[in-house]
């Protein structure tokens, strides 16, 4: 291996290797290690809340589903993954592996990365799964509508086949963190092309074909998705599981009480504080609560009224005491952070020095100077973020705020970021790598349609850590990109939001039953590995 590349790789494995500290995991519920090997068979029902992960309107094709950064765990389910990210049980040592790839070179300081499939691999329409299959799949994610595409600085035909076996991506500029951005986006999940061209777009979204450990038997959409086990899966000895379903379902409560009568056995993002509470010291339920990676941010639309005066801005600063919701609201189960990862992500700074603290009567004169301050807040339908919105609302009318507020479905908030016609949104910021997924840069770039934020030197400071192979450069630049938000007063960030996962005794795997960083809210359950006790 030539010298630079060595010590390019040794970088790369330094930084994926980095957040392996990252706190903040379950106590009381969490259950035991499994007592024996995993069995092979069984039947598996997943439930998950229509506000977001059960939600899949436009289908299960990476390039068409529009809402696919909430359907890792389906489309992971269905297509594999060319990497994964993994971790110990406990939640360290988090790491990007490779999965349907065998691995990767960073090249000419980043700005070339050569990816090397696995030999042999085949979707399961038994057609070949290489590199032209590959680069097909990579330029039609990347021209897709999804939320869930990377914001890789591709040059102009920068995917290419070197071989059979061999993609090569081109960047315009050095971009260290693309192999840490593949298990968040849909360039991870490679449908077979040959049948996409049998089917059309149209039935392809329904009934997807991919080389993951398992296959489409039914699909109806948002509703009820039916698969089964795979059986040229690439891993001869997986899945464990025989079936495997997902189930869309109202939220958290009707969950709980669907596990408990035995309708299902596994529900992905628990988030009402009650509820946890219950499930944890019930004993009847697996719990395993999430390193957190993701806070809550307020994003405000800095690029139109109120919120383009640098003083509105500020009196929200300092209006907002998340301190206060954090202990009054849910008892200090979720950290407050300033900046833009929880503790359970890479590059974690939880206080940032100059952050604008909060300061009632300091906001009340703000307002006072600007006449007078009406403020619209929306947020997901979900019971942490109602929770905490209604809670700001309070903080604020108490400052001499008007706020009115709104919540949303997964679909329609797309649809209203992509409208540009919003002013403040209460969404999570932040993903174990803040330059993947729902990360610093998707809500505070100046390309990304989910940013309120139009600012060239912030560009620069994110585009740079992105780029740098060094952890202590990128952890460097990103703590001045933390500042220069707040100094600029663009978004107040709070709690460390972590999901909790909820299953039945006897079921176990990694990322349902242990802990994986959050990908994008939600762990990234490795279902090819997930198994159940079978009865006797």
């Amino acid at each position: 291996m030539r010298p630079k590349l060595q010590r390019l790789s040794l970088l790369l494995a330094a930084l994926l290797v980095m957040a392996g500290c990252g706190g903040g995991g379950g106590t009381a519920g969490d259950t035991a290690a499994p007592a024996g090997p995993p069995q092979r068979g069984g039947e598996l029902t997943v439930l998950e809340s229509s506000s977001f992960a059960g939600g899949w309107p436009s289908g299960l094709d990476p390039a068409t589903n529009t809402t696919g950064g909430a359907n890792v765990s389906q489309m992971s389910a269905i297509y594999g993954g060319l990497f994964l990210l993994t971790a110990n049980e406990d939640g360290s040592d988090p790491r990007v592996v490779p999965n349907q790839a065998e691995g990767y070179e960073l090249l000419d300081e980043g700005r070339t990365v050569r990816i090397t499939l696995r030999e042999g691999l085949r979707f399961s329409d038994g057609t070949p799964f290489d590199a032209q299959a590959v680069v097909f799949n990579l330029q039609r994610a990347m021209a897709s509508p999804c939320s869930c595409k990377p914001t890789w600085p591709l040059a102009d035909g920068g995917i290419t086949a070197e071989d059979a076996r061999t993609v090569v991506l081109k960047f315009t500029r050095p971009y260290a963190a693309v192999i840490n951005s593949f298990p968040v986006a849909n360039t991870n999940w490679i449908a077979s092309p040959t049948a996409l061209q049998q089917m059309g777009e149209e039935q392809f979204r329904i009934t997807p074909v991919g080389a993951g450990p398992f296959t489409v038997v039914s699909n109806q959409l948002s509703s009820l998705l039916v698969l089964q086990r795979n059986p040229t899966y690439f891993k001869p000895d997986r899945p464990y599981l025989d079936k495997l379903t997902f189930q869309s379902i109202g939220g958290d409560q009707p969950a709980y009480q669907a596990l408990l009568a035995g309708q299902a056995q596994a529900y992905e993002g628990l988030g009402t504080t009650p509820l946890l509470e219950q499930a944890q010291s019930g004993g009847r339920l697996s719990v395993t609560v999430q390193p957190p990676t993701s806070p809550y941010v307020i994003q405000l639309n800095t690029k139109t009224a109120p919120f383009n005066d640098q003083r509105a801005r500020e009196a929200i600063y300092r209006a907002t005491d998340f301190a206060a919701i954090a202990k009054g609201l849910f008892q200090g189960l979720y950290p407050v952070s300033q900046s833009f990862t929880g503790p359970g992500g890479l590059f974690h700074t939880e206080t940032v020095d100059g952050y604008p603290a909060y300061d009632p009567e300091q906001a009340k004169q703000l307002v006072s100077q600007l006449g007078g301050l009406t403020v619209e807040l929306g947020t997901l339908n979900g019971y942490v973020a109602q929770q905490v919105m209604t809670a700001l609302q309070t903080q604020w009318q108490a400052a001499g705020i008007t706020v009115n507020t709104k919540t949303y479905e997964l679909s329609t908030l797309v649809q209203q970021f992509n409208s540009g016609q919003w002013q403040s949104m209460l969404q999570t910021a932040g993903a174990w790598d803040p330059a993947s997924g729902v990360g610093v840069g998707f809500r505070f770039a100046s390309t990304s349609p989910f940013s309120g934020v139009a600012d060239p030197q912030l560009d620069q400071l994110l585009d740079g850590a992105a780029a740098t192979v060094d952890p202590a450069e990128r952890q460097r630049l990103y703590s001045e990109a933390g500042k220069y938000i707040s100094d600029n007063a663009y978004a107040p960030f709070g709690l460390a939001f972590a999901a909790a996962n909820l299953a039945v005794p006897g079921v176990y795997g990694p990322g349902l039953t242990t802990k994986i960083p959050p990908i994008v809210v939600n762990a990234g359950i490795l279902w090819d590995e997930v198994w159940r006790v079978q009865q006797q």
